[in-house]
């Protein structure tokens, strides 16, 4: 990357790790995606309960196939061999855990997590329930403000997801939201995480890596 595009997004990265840290979260930066694992390790034990969100980042960075590997008791949404009518099962079962991991649509240069979602699975578990949320998102996801971080959910995450899940919608054939109401649908729910109750500080610890990540 050229130099001076670098220290650009070197000082937006380091705003708001800076601003996610004031918001009570802990917030880091590694440098590639081979990084994440060993970072991530400083926040587990042996055995531990975790679960995930749905996420093209966790796949990238190699996560997944790294909570398959037995050391933990992994409630695996990708698993096949779970049945459709089970999955909300797996997705109660998920809110006790231990540890659960996600991306997020944006983040905000003011410490902010941004996020849509359609049952309300993945949110619910970033606002309430595990112990601890591991948050993993690429530098491409960093917007400057809640305005942006819309924007870019409607311009950018949305269309690319629908397009991944082979979901019938228009955005997925568009590539921009056209504001359906079509019942495949995921832009149901809309949360903003902001600031942490210092008895809740550092529950939500965000990884930010510096290379371009999911969608």
């Amino acid at each position: 990357m050229n130099e001076h595009k670098s220290y650009v997004i070197d000082q937006r990265i380091e705003r708001t790790i800076a601003n996610l840290t004031k918001n009570n979260m802990l917030a880091c930066y590694v440098k590639t995606k081979e990084d994440v694992i060993p970072k991530v390790l400083e926040y587990l034990k042996d055995g531990d309960t975790v679960s995930c969100g749905g996420s093209t980042t966790l796949f990238e960075t190699g996560i997944i196939e790294y909570l398959r590997n037995g050391k933990y008791n992994y409630l695996d949404r990708y698993d096949p061999s779970i049945p459709a009518e089970k999955m909300d099962e797996l997705f109660t079962k998920a809110l006790a855990a231990d540890t659960y991991f996600s991306s997020s649509n944006a983040i905000t240069e003011q410490g902010e997590l941004f996020n849509i979602d359609g049952r309300g699975n993945r949110v619910a578990a970033l606002l309430y329930g595990p112990k601890s949320v591991i948050v993993i998102a690429g530098y491409n996801k960093i917007v400057a403000d809640a305005k942006a971080a819309f924007a870019r959910v409607k311009e950018t995450a949305a269309p690319a997801n629908a397009r991944r899940l082979g979901y019938k919608i228009p955005c997925a054939t568009t590539g921009k939201c056209m504001d359906c109401n079509s019942p495949e649908k995921f832009c149901c729910l809309f949360t903003l995480i902001g600031y942490q109750l210092p008895i809740r500080k550092d529950r939500i610890k965000v990884i930010i890596v510096g290379e371009e990540l999911g969608y």
